[in-house]
């Protein structure tokens, strides 16, 4: 039983409007897109949602605990900085990365040029290899408040593993 407590699932969420004039940043990758998501820092929420995701799992502050967006020092924060941050904090908790798993719902910007230049950034900034990264994107079928494009949401799910401590 005790092979389970090395173990630790996260689950992360976030939400961005689109708006004009705003770079597009999902999963660390510039999208060609003439909207971008809305935020206090670059507003990527592909980001947002994995390091929620994965301090879940370690049992960590969540993203806005931890960045919060009345703090001016984040304000157009890199969001693969942020992340590369929570990185360290998992590591230093005693985890490391088995693999991640994220979807975007939107029906903009479309994924599929953007998905294994997402998935190599991601893996990077985990430090593992892109096939432990996932990405897929879901449209909305123009149903609901992201309909059309007026936003994206994004599910990201994590696992863990206890890491073995340094020699």
């Amino acid at each position: 039983m005790s092979e389970l407590n090395d173990l630790r699932v996260g689950l992360g969420y976030d939400v961005h409007r689109l708006a004009p004039g705003r770079r597009c940043v999902l999963g660390g990758v510039t999208l060609d897109h003439a909207r971008g998501p809305e935020g206090h820092s670059d507003g990527d929420a592909v980001l947002h949602a994995l390091i929620d995701a994965l301090t879940g799992a370690a049992g960590l502050d969540d993203v806005g605990s931890l960045f919060p967006d009345d703090d001016p020092r984040h304000a157009g924060a890199d969001s693969a900085a942020l992340c590369a941050e929570v990185v360290a904090l998992v590591r230093a908790a005693g985890f490391a990365v088995v693999n991640v798993d994220a979807v975007l719902i939107g029906d903009e910007p479309k994924l599929r040029p953007y998905r294994a230049a997402m998935r190599e950034r991601i893996a990077a900034l985990l430090g593992v290899e892109p096939s432990r990264v996932n990405i897929k994107g879901k449209t909305t079928e123009r149903l609901g408040s992201l309909a059309g494009g007026a936003g994206v949401a994004v599910h990201a799910v994590c696992l863990l593993c206890r890491a073995a401590p340094p020699a």
